[in-house]
């Protein structure tokens, strides 16, 4: 069965008066009496809004934006706002798109998809990332979806857009629309992975993209999944996202390549109280150009955690900094 993100007390086996250190931040679960914490570093290439009372920690360099989702006027920016390879942040629009299309409610599994050939020949692609899929092996579309968005498999993305449109560049077609839709002015989808630094978008735009896929209810339970087996598939899945082992991450996708550097679309929710509340937030082109991938990785994490801290302040006030 998969592991999911679970509430505080249920996570860290701690009582609900418990104290937890996160990213250098003293959460309490329990009511505080504490003074506001002093504000956080500010940028001057930033933008704020009445939604953040303090600044937020924003990276050194590349995109970022941060929004309280259904806050019209809480959106924040740095950086500026062109258009740069995602890599596989992509996914997330094909996930969305994939579902648009074949709909899944509840526990469904979906139709059954065999593995094709091509999907069982990429499989051994040593430059990018994928899952061991054997031709004639049958998946659900669910079993697919998580295959594309925990371990980021780049063939099970395309196996699943030649399902649903017949060609990856048909499919890719969808996916513009669907951009097009949701107001994505500066982004265009040339593959369904990522994979291609063709394809390329904005952290604006993708704030755009994660208040729509947040909405639905599979998306958003896979994207929270830390780990899982899907059968056909040897041991256990683990997510590529680990911000999810922070308390209230709750998603959504990394992406790492030499043309986008490291990326991150994340979601997190309040410790406690209110959950149906959410912060949403995104980073690119973290890292050096002379960064080795897993730096350029790391580093989108970093810049990530800062954020999701300040996040996290938001939502649950009674944080208070480390002594």
């Amino acid at each position: 069965m998969p592991s999911r993100l679970s509430p505080l007390t249920r996570v860290l086996g701690v009582t609900a008066s418990a104290v937890l250190a996160v990213g250098g931040w003293l959460v309490y679960t329990g009511a505080q009496d504490q003074d506001e914490p002093p504000p956080l570093s500010n940028s001057t290439q930033a933008s704020f809004t009445s939604a953040w009372p303090w600044a937020l920690p924003w990276p050194s360099a590349g995109q970022a934006a941060v929004e309280v989702a259904g806050r019209a006027d809480s959106l924040s920016v740095y950086g500026e706002q062109r258009p740069v390879p995602i890599a596989s942040v992509t996914k997330v629009m094909t996930a969305l798109v994939i579902l648009r299309d074949h709909p899944l409610g509840g526990n469904d599994p979906g139709p059954s998809i065999p593995v094709d050939r091509q999907a069982a020949i990429e499989s051994g692609n040593r430059d990018e990332s994928t899952v061991p899929l054997a031709a004639g092996q049958i998946f659900t579309e669910r079993q697919l979806l998580e295959l594309m968005l925990i371990p980021s498999g780049n063939n099970a993305a395309r196996l699943l857009a030649r399902w649903d449109a017949g060609s990856e560049q048909a499919f890719a077609g969808k996916m513009n629309a669907a951009a097009a839709k949701l107001g994505m002015t500066n982004t265009t989808y040339t593959g369904a992975s990522g994979y291609e630094p063709t394809t390329v978008s904005t952290a604006v735009d993708q704030l755009k993209l994660a208040r729509q896929a947040m909405k639905n209810p599979v998306l958003r339970d896979i994207v929270a999944t830390a780990r899982t087996t899907v059968p056909g598939i040897p041991g256990e899945i683990v997510n590529t996202n680990t911000l999810l082992e922070l308390p209230g991450v709750v998603g959504i996708k990394t992406g790492t390549s030499t043309a986008a550097g490291g990326a991150l679309l994340w979601a997190v929710r309040p410790i406690s109280g209110d959950r149906d509340r959410l912060v949403l937030g995104v980073v690119l082109r973290q890292g050096d150009p002379d960064d080795t991938l897993e730096e350029k990785k790391e580093a989108a994490f970093a810049a990530s955690r800062k954020l999701i801290v300040a996040a996290l302040r938001y939502l649950n006030p009674e944080m208070v900094p480390i002594s």
